[in-house]
């Protein structure tokens, strides 16, 4: 029914991409999961949404039984394989054709993009129909112009998320969207794929096209067509960024963006990449996108000059409506007219937009702000270190204190680590400590969850 919200727990599949436009068809809200979430994650999902519908994969019993128990809103179970019950195949070819669209309004639900989580329980963003039509203009102009039904996409991310929204993208256009065969990242199929469909653009995170750039199939298949490789999420660290450029040319976009702005607040153009420093805005995450309007605001809600840190706060027709059934999240995201992002960051003279971190990663050390993501960004130019995540833990004298989590290539000793830091961070910006780990926890959509960490390094304090 119109209104209903139809939850989904599903892997990459074309009958993934079919649920959403059922959903709209019927004026109905699409809800879709990560299918790496747990079931109680799941469960949660399904009873914040109040979902009326729900369509599980088959491999995900123990999430569809979670999702019923907790769920007391259910009125339609739905599998998208071969299953007991009703079968998402048998019922599409059953009512296709058979029913007009459903009329809707702009400002009509259209999907319920859940944040990640990473500092609490998930909220409902609500982006509406108005809103995604914007979306999908901006993304054209912005991120891929000049795509035509000459063109291909290859989907390498949980189409649950910013990979669903960008293959949505590619349908005005009429270009094709290819999924890889399995749910886990095969870089060797994605750069087969890549080859044999002519792939022209892709949306990624750094994490994933730092690991396909740095595969050997990189260099066993021709990758000639790509004309734009973009990259958002989280903030690419500059060597990983140098190599990618290296091997597959002038073709990335950094968008900056979230889902309850899905993706629409900066871009840094393929001509604003190079490999010289010199050449480019190093650590900028570009300049405001089409029709959004964007700045630096201080803690009493006023406009920032260059160079000073603030808060990025944005506001324009890619803004969501606002949170499902969270009236104290909407008032404070929404506070004197901005949508607040929680990031923190400035302007230089010329508008390009740089992001220093998250208000909740920043912590104060001796009365001293300290921005992690600056430290991180300085060990990660350490020939030894493959990763860096700092975060502030309390200390008896200063508040708070630094601990750096390393990824390493090789081993390196706690004092060549410090004597790197010198001269280029000022002392108190150094971590107290180092911690040496395999791999840093990462989130479902490949995101260092930085709480995580610091619970972690807590528990073994």
């Amino acid at each position: 029914m119109p209104g209903d919200r139809v939850l989904l727990h599903s892997r990459n599949s074309i009958a993934l991409l079919e649920t959403m436009w059922a959903a709209w068809t019927a004026g109905a809200v699409w809800v879709p999961t990560n299918f790496r979430l747990t079931p109680p994650e799941v469960a949660y999902l399904a009873a914040s949404s109040g979902a009326a519908v729900h369509i599980f994969d088959p491999a995900f019993p123990d999430h569809a039984a979670a999702a019923r128990a907790e769920n007391p809103s259910l009125r339609l179970e739905i599998s998208l394989g071969d299953n007991d019950g009703l079968s998402w195949d048998a019922l599409a070819s059953a009512t296709v054709a058979q029913a007009p669209p459903v009329e809707v309004g702009r400002d009509h639900p259209a999907w319920f993009f859940y944040t990640s989580g990473t500092t609490g329980r998930p909220k409902a963003s609500v982006l509406t129909h108005g809103q995604l039509q914007f979306v999908i203009n901006n993304h054209l102009a912005d991120l891929i112009p000049g795509t035509t039904e000459r063109d291909a996409s290859l989907v390498v991310a949980p189409l649950s998320h910013g990979a669903g929204v960008h293959a949505l993208i590619q349908v005005p256009r009429g270009a094709a969207s290819v999924l890889l065969s399995g749910e886990k990242l095969d870089c060797a199929e994605a750069w087969a794929l890549i080859e044999r469909h002519r792939i022209t653009n892709m949306f990624t995170v750094p994490t994933i096209l730092t690991m396909l750039a740095r595969h050997e199939a990189a260099d066993r298949h021709d990758h000639s067509s790509l004309r734009y490789v973009i990259y958002a999420g989280a903030p690419m660290y500059r060597a990983d960024q140098k190599f990618a450029l290296e091997k597959l040319g002038p073709v990335l976009v950094q968008y900056y963006g979230m889902g309850e702005v899905t993706g629409a607040i900066t871009v840094l153009p393929p001509d604003w990449h190079s490999t010289d420093d010199a050449a480019m805005p190093v650590g900028s995450c570009g300049f405001p996108r089409t029709g959004m309007e964007l700045a630096i605001l201080g803690p009493d809600g006023a406009r920032l000059p260059a160079d000073a840190t603030g808060e990025i706060c944005v506001r324009g027709p890619a803004v969501h409506a606002g949170y499902w059934n969270n009236p104290e999240a909407d008032a404070a995201a929404f506070a004197g007219g901005w949508f607040h992002t929680g990031d923190l960051g400035h302007t230089d003279p010329r508008g390009l937009v740089y992001i220093t971190g998250r208000a909740s990663d920043m912590y104060i050390s001796g009365g001293s702000n300290v921005y992690p993501r600056e430290i991180e960004e300085v060990l990660l130019t350490h020939p030894a270190v493959a990763e860096a995540c700092v975060v502030g833990l309390p200390h008896p004298k200063w508040g708070e204190a630094g601990v750096a989590v390393l990824v390493l290539r090789r081993d390196v000793t706690e004092s060549e680590l410090f004597g790197h830091l010198e001269g280029r961070l000022a002392k108190y910006k150094f971590p107290l400590r180092f911690a040496i780990w395999p791999e840093l926890p990462k989130s479902g959509y490949g995101k260092v969850t930085k709480r995580d960490v610091r619970r972690l390094l807590q528990e073994t304090a």
